[in-house]
């Protein structure tokens, strides 16, 4: 989870909270991130983007049910490859940095 807070905290207006054991990263008061439990973490991403990612790195990579009609995906941390993450993240970040994002984020 470490490495994940180095990538997301490295992007301009991200803060790391916590709720009880579970952190969520932010920007301007919009989710980024939050961690599911100690591997995985849901990323709030574009659908075209989720699309891509799912097809591109199915083993890191997931949609469960109850996230299937929202912009995330859930990354699985032990088998998250570097750039994939970083891809997610950022593509996160500009999501909720747009000027007309969702302030419901």
């Amino acid at each position: 989870m470490d490495a994940f807070d180095v990538v997301a905290t490295s992007l301009d207006g991200v803060r790391r909270t916590s709720a009880g054991d579970l952190a969520r990263w932010q920007c301007r008061g919009r989710l980024v991130a939050r961690q599911l439990d100690a591997t995985h973490v849901v990323v709030r991403v574009p659908f075209d983007v989720r699309d891509a990612l799912l097809h591109q790195h199915p083993d890191v990579f997931s949609v469960p049910s109850r996230f299937a009609k929202h912009m995330m995906v859930v990354v699985d941390i032990a088998a998250a490859e570097d750039g994939a993450v970083e891809q997610a993240v950022e593509s996160a970040w500009r999501l909720q940095t747009e000027p007309d994002a969702d302030p419901g984020g």
